[in-house]
């Protein structure tokens, strides 16, 4: 279960293809780690047997066809009787679906007036034992990691009570911990795979003439290169950051903002080189069996998948907001010179105005974005420190600048616009002609 030798390990496999590192890292992040911190002694030596010496795979069902990012709002439940947990419900988008030996299932207890208790409880589900088999309804068709199946599934098992992982505080406290920890581990796919992006336009530009030069050759193709390799230093710094906290004896509950920084900035970076590389490759890339255009398809459901980008952001802005006011501090500036202690003086014209606490949820989400830069900055100088070669560093911080001026450029400008509903009227062009 060590978070860093599965980050090093998910790396080296997405270089050769993402589908198979999201396995593994379902296999370890969402399974294995979570019954080493959770399990019980006396199912464990067991289920890691399995795993060991019979191919055996494991992941974690939440979500439900209802109740995707709402997750607390789940509807599988489960009571006890005669030793066991009977559970009961839907989930579906459980990565491995159908393929997996084990699963670690979610559901909330049900009491005796037939009421969902709040808390969340987790089990493990061994679906070749006498009960326990879960019925996949229906199997998605993926539009990309088409190693992996997903589907719907019938939850309807009794699960022994030595099965049931035990929370050191409550459920909910032990679900963020998993997912936290998980998030943490984003960076070592995202490593892989965006080197592997940078392998490929570096070769294809180099061996590409146009007009009898190299498409490296090309200023704009350099300054597309250079911002591939900062996404490849940005993520370095995020592993480094992981291996240092990410660990099975550490809480990681309370970590959200950092978590939520780390997923969401290297799921959008994944996407960010895989557009690039498609762009710098051109219409070759476009072939359904051709690495550029399976690299968009693939990185881009990293994005949605444990916690869509858009609710992190927002989640990130209400935290640094929270933190602020805890601090009696509105200047951002100042917040962030206590907060990211590297990053602040690089970024000082930018960030030295006053914060409104008051903001719509789209201003929010814009604030999100750019505190994920700042940290992510922040993250780079502490990679510096580390010795990491400082060229590398410096191109990933003249990009990180430019980006976070964009986008507080983008948040300071105001913009209420709403979707007109019944546009069709005084709408079509060729009624002006």
């Amino acid at each position: 279960g060590s978070v860093k030798e599965n980050i090093a390990f998910i790396s080296a496999a997405s270089y050769e293809s993402l589908a198979l590192s999201l396995t593994l890292g379902i296999n370890n992040g969402l399974f294995i780690q979570p019954v080493a911190k959770y399990g019980q002694e006396a199912v464990k030596q067991k289920i890691f047997d399995q795993f060991l010496n019979n191919n055996s795979m494991g992941g974690l069902m939440i979500t439900e066809p209802d109740f995707g990012s709402d997750a607390l709002s789940m509807r599988t439940s489960f009571s006890e009787k005669d030793g066991h947990f009977h559970l009961s419900g839907k989930k579906h988008w459980a990565g491995l679906t159908g393929m997996a030996d084990f699963w670690v299932l979610t559901a909330r207890r049900r009491d005796d007036a037939g009421e969902l208790m709040r808390d969340i409880d987790m089990f493990i589900c061994d679906v070749n034992a006498p009960r326990q088999k879960i019925v996949v309804e229906e199997y998605f068709e993926n539009l990309g990691l088409y190693q992996i199946p997903y589907g719907r599934n019938h939850i309807d098992v009794h699960i022994p009570k030595a099965q049931k992982l035990i929370p050191h505080t409550s459920g909910i406290q032990m679900l963020l911990d998993l997912l936290h920890r998980s998030r943490y581990q984003f960076p070592g796919m995202g490593l892989g795979f965006i080197k592997r992006t940078l392998d490929e336009a570096i070769k294809h530009t180099k061996s590409r003439l146009v007009s009898n030069k190299r498409l490296f050759d090309y200023d704009q193709l350099q300054q597309r290169l250079s911002r591939l390799q900062a996404n490849f230093t940005i993520c370095s710094a995020f592993c480094l950051k992981s291996g240092e906290v990410a660990d099975l004896e550490n809480n990681l509950s309370s970590n959200g903002l950092e978590a939520n920084v780390i997923k969401s900035v290297t799921s959008d970076i994944m996407q960010e080189s895989a557009q690039s590389l498609l762009q710098l490759v051109g219409a070759k890339g476009y072939k359904l069996n051709h690495i550029a255009g399976r690299s968009v398809v693939d990185s881009r459901p990293f994005q949605i998948f444990e916690g869509s980008n858009d609710i992190l952001y927002h989640q990130i802005a209400e935290s640094v907001l929270k933190m602020m006011k805890t601090a009696k501090e509105n200047s951002l500036y100042k917040f962030l010179n206590s907060f990211t202690v590297h990053a602040a003086d690089r970024i000082k014209s930018l960030v030295n105005f006053e914060m409104n606490t008051k903001l719509p949820q789209r201003k929010l989400i814009e604030f999100g974005q750019a505190i994920s830069r700042i940290i992510s900055m922040d993250l780079v100088l502490n990679l510096e420190t580390k010795g990491f070669r400082k060229d590398l560093i410096e191109n990933a911080l003249i990009i990180l600048k430019q980006e976070i001026s964009a986008l507080l450029n983008s948040f300071h400008v105001e913009n209420n616009t709403l979707v007109v509903v019944d546009y069709n009227e005084k709408s079509y062009w060729m009624d002006l002609t």
